[in-house]
């Protein structure tokens, strides 16, 4: 049965790193999601540095899509990126399979994308908090038996609240 794998990255560089080495040990790009506060217009006080900033236009969203697979890590990830507005977040850039999610939510606002997702209702309101705050979250659905290996992909480039659903 698959498990949604879910951890919380407060700097850009960790969760970059995270996604690339979850690349080199096989996991498929376009199996990963990540979902960050869109701070664009607020100069580096936000996660995303700036030059990681994309433009969103003619992105299919609904699909996850991922393009520029030449670019690395978090860049690759955003340039299949969509800008999204959630109610009670503001906007976001969501990347991957959970994009779908996000894409039909409009009174779930993010926590209700994510429970779609195959997270708690709890956390995923907890989750929702964190993105607010400028967090990074990476998630990715899993088989039982690649649950751990992500999880320890996650914590050793320092996520936070690494759980799996």
């Amino acid at each position: 049965m698959a498990k949604a794998v879910i951890g919380v990255f407060r700097s850009e560089n960790h969760a970059r790193e995270a996604i690339d080495e979850l690349k080199r040990n096989g996991f498929d790009e376009r199996e990963i999601s990540l979902v960050a506060k869109d701070n664009k217009g607020q100069g580096n006080r936000g996660n995303l540095e700036s030059e990681q900033r994309l433009t969103m236009e003619d992105q299919n969203l609904s699909e996850g899509m991922f393009t520029g697979s030449a670019l690395g890590g978090i860049a690759g990830l955003l340039a299949g990126a969509g800008a999204l507005l959630i109610p009670g977040v503001g906007p976001i850039i969501a990347a991957g399979p959970l994009a779908a999610f996000l894409t039909g939510v409009v009174g779930g606002g993010l926590a209700g994308g994510l429970v779609d997702f195959g997270i708690p209702e709890e956390r995923g309101r907890y989750f929702e908090e964190r993105v607010k705050k400028g967090d990074i979250l990476v998630t990715l659905k899993a088989n039982d038996d690649e649950v751990s290996e992500i999880a320890s992909i996650l914590e050793n480039n320092g996520a936070e609240d690494v759980e799996f659903h």
